[in-house]
């Protein structure tokens, strides 16, 4: 039911006309492109107030909202944000796909703090902790988190990324073809992988709804843009 809601709000928020050079897989468990509501039609109604990143996105192609990993031959650039976790089958889809010259943009939050209608433990709730050992394993990372540091909303030393209660990526043995530059504050990896490239974000505060003027979505395009240059 879930993975048709998905489908149905990612059909909806992206029919309009887009750039056709390109196509945009966006793949996340956080209200972007549908609403948090109790039913269907809650979530696939137009939101009084769209979500600010919906329209970065697609500003770089066409979007597609996917509920699965498993079938990415036809996307470009791949946008991954607090994903439920990953099967097996996924986690190998997904590192096939970067090898074969893939783009891929990862946020991955060891403690969101955004806000949601929803309890702790309703499905319908975003992904509280990003559970991707096995991926960041793959490529030689391991995302950590300090639970002794501050709490709120501040900015990241490194880019200024808005950032809170953030995790930090470090290197480990066993990285397979991967070759990662993580920022001196461990915020930010970005890893050329075979052919292709990704760029991993230890935190999704950035994402969050609430609209700063411009800002956010400059450095959220500044993030996509990273992702598609090898």
């Amino acid at each position: 039911m879930l993975a048709a809601v998905v489908a149905l709000a990612g059909w909806w928020a992206f029919s309009a006309e887009r750039a056709p050079d390109r196509t945009v897989g966006l793949f996340t468990s956080l209200p972007i492109v549908w609403s948090e509501a109790d039913d269907i039609k809650g979530m696939i109604d137009p939101p009084a107030a769209p979500h600010w990143a919906r329209a970065v996105l697609e500003s770089k192609g066409k979007v597609i909202a996917l509920d699965t990993l498993l079938q990415l031959e036809q996307v470009d650039l791949l946008v991954v944000a607090q994903p439920r976790p990953l099967v097996p089958e996924e986690n190998l889809a997904l590192d096939a796909w970067v090898r074969a010259g893939g783009h891929l943009l990862m946020f991955v939050d060891p403690m969101l703090t955004q806000e949601s209608a929803f309890a702790l433990g309703d499905r319908r709730r975003p992904q509280d902790v990003a559970l991707v050992s096995p991926i960041l394993a793959r490529w030689g990372l391991e995302l950590q988190f300090d639970d002794g540091q501050p709490g709120g909303l501040r900015e990241s030393a490194g880019e200024g990324l808005p950032i809170n209660l953030a995790g930090a990526f470090k290197a480990i043995p066993g990285g397979h073809e991967a070759d990662c530059a993580i920022a001196r504050d461990g915020l930010i990896a970005r890893c050329g992988i075979g052919q292709g490239q990704a760029t991993l974000v230890a935190d999704a505060a950035l994402l969050e709804p609430e609209d700063d003027g411009d800002r956010r979505a400059v450095q959220l395009q500044r993030l996509l843009e990273g992702a598609m240059t090898r």
